[in-house]
């Protein structure tokens, strides 16, 4: 069991609720007017609330600000109350839909990059998450916070194998582009359709196997100092760059 003490994570955890992954109980103590809406939509998704005393909410979730969330770290790959997804179930479910954008997150470790890429997710269209299980980043109030509760809304699958999992998005008609920052301009590309964009781990970069099975590397010009953008900020100009081509039709 884990504790969510953010108002946004909390908030967007139990907006998402449903069957089969219910969070709670959510903990009171000496909760202000912002904690006491969240009690109040708790109580509307037949979520238990309970109040416990100032020394016993320190001791279960520390950092917080009178309220927390208790969800199942089973339950979910990042904060125990996200979608988890299956791939192979999304590629059958995807009929004749043409648009569709896919992240691949190899090797993102730093939990606020992970959280900030979910919220870029949330925001511009990202279909599915794919990441390979047990090396991405685990923390979850950090990811859950950071992601200002994205993370409770984007469909997010694991995959043991990543070149097996991009092969997968090819069968299905998915064009694979790598984020590199030697790569071709983002905008010089027609990313309409079955798009997967891969993105590289903090300093490592994509890993050759997953390089190799691109079938083109795309980066962002720029004209800084300093050697690249964050992970995390590329990811949200990637995204839009996808959303606004699809938009101009």
């Amino acid at each position: 069991m884990i504790y969510l003490t953010g108002f946004h994570a909390i908030e967007e955890a139990i907006k998402s609720s449903g069957p089969g992954r219910s969070p709670g109980p959510l903990l009171m103590a000496k909760p202000g007017p912002r904690a006491k809406e969240i009690a109040a939509l708790a109580a509307s998704r037949k979520i238990r609330v309970d109040r416990v005393g100032s020394y016993e909410l320190d001791r279960l979730a520390p950092g917080h600000r009178g309220i927390a969330l208790a969800v199942d770290e089973g339950g979910s790959r990042q904060t125990g109350t996200g979608p988890a997804a299956d791939l192979e179930a999304f590629i059958a479910g995807l009929g004749d839909q043409k648009n569709v954008l896919a992240a691949i997150l190899d090797e993102i470790t730093d939990p606020h990059n992970y959280g900030a890429i979910l919220r870029s997710c949330d925001q511009f269209g990202v279909d599915l998450v794919i990441t390979r299980n047990r090396r991405t980043a685990k923390h979850a109030e950090i990811i859950a916070q950071t992601s200002a509760g994205a993370v409770s809304w984007v469909p997010a699958a694991e995959a043991a194998n990543l070149p097996r999992a991009v092969q997968d998005l090819k069968n299905a008609g998915f064009w694979i582009y790598g984020a590199d920052m030697e790569g071709e301009a983002v905008y010089s590309r027609d990313l309409r359709g079955r798009i997967a964009l891969i993105l590289g781990g903090e300093g490592s970069g994509i890993s050759r196997l997953l390089k190799e099975s691109c079938d083109g590397l795309i980066g962002i010009p720029a004209q800084g100092r300093i050697d690249s953008l964050n992970v995390s900020v590329a990811a949200g100009i990637l995204f839009y760059e996808v959303m606004r081509q699809r938009r101009q039709g």
